[in-house]
């Protein structure tokens, strides 16, 4: 059974009368131990995309199913419910609450996917290069900090799908190598990857790589 599954996604954005179709019969599966890559041009659909498929956006067309339970038209609680316990998910949008630190950010994370075991906090700050960050407040951190923190969020109950849109847009090469080899370690452990990227570094990594143009897919 794939862990995530999208079958024909629609989604149009309206402005007055004007319609922008974001997505266009757009399916893709990601299995166990995969990592999938979704490239394209910006404005192409990738982000649109990933929120559709974590039930942040409901599509208008079409329908997600994760580890065998569908997520489309649910209630916000079932999904959110889903997110917690399948899923770890990185927006473009800061996902880190202001008013803790990021080990708490990271903390809180793995309480809510239920995990009573919290050890290995420090290890993955230095996978994002955080450590100095560790009890530092958002709006203390530069924005690639920023970012790297809220991976290190989505990252922290070790999720069996990572769904991550630009994890390596705001780090250095010798950042973006520690997290491809991170990323190659959980394919090892069976656990998925599904990101939305501009590198080629970890579009090269990917089992399969999806192209989006126009909200359709071009290639796979």
């Amino acid at each position: 059974m794939p862990l995530i599954e999208a079958h024909e996604l629609y989604r149009f954005y309206h402005n007055g009368d004007d319609e922008t179709a974001a997505l266009r019969g757009v399916s893709l599966q990601v299995g166990h131990g995969e990592i999938v890559a979704v490239t394209g041009p910006s404005g192409s659909g990738k982000s649109t995309l990933l929120s559709c498929l974590t039930g942040l956006e409901e599509p208008d067309g079409g329908y997600v199913i994760i580890a065998g339970e569908r997520i489309t038209r649910r209630s916000e609680a079932f999904r959110a419910s889903i997110r917690a316990t399948r899923l770890g998910i990185l927006q473009q949008v800061p996902n880190l609450l202001a008013h803790l630190t990021v080990t708490e950010n990271i903390e809180l994370q793995m309480h809510l996917a239920g995990m009573a075991n919290m050890n290995g906090i420090e290890m993955l700050l230095s996978t994002v290069d955080l450590r100095h960050r560790a009890y530092g407040y958002p709006n203390e951190l530069s924005g690639g900090e920023a970012a790297r923190a809220g991976l290190a969020v989505a990252l922290a109950a070790d999720p069996v799908l990572l769904v991550a849109d630009e994890p390596t847009a705001e780090v250095d090469r010798k950042t973006e190598s520690h997290l491809i080899e991170h990323f190659k370690k959980r394919r090892q452990a069976g656990k998925s990857t599904l990101v939305a990227t501009h590198s080629d570094a970890m579009s090269g990594i990917a089992d399969r790589v999806l192209r989006l143009r126009d909200g359709k897919v071009v290639h796979d």
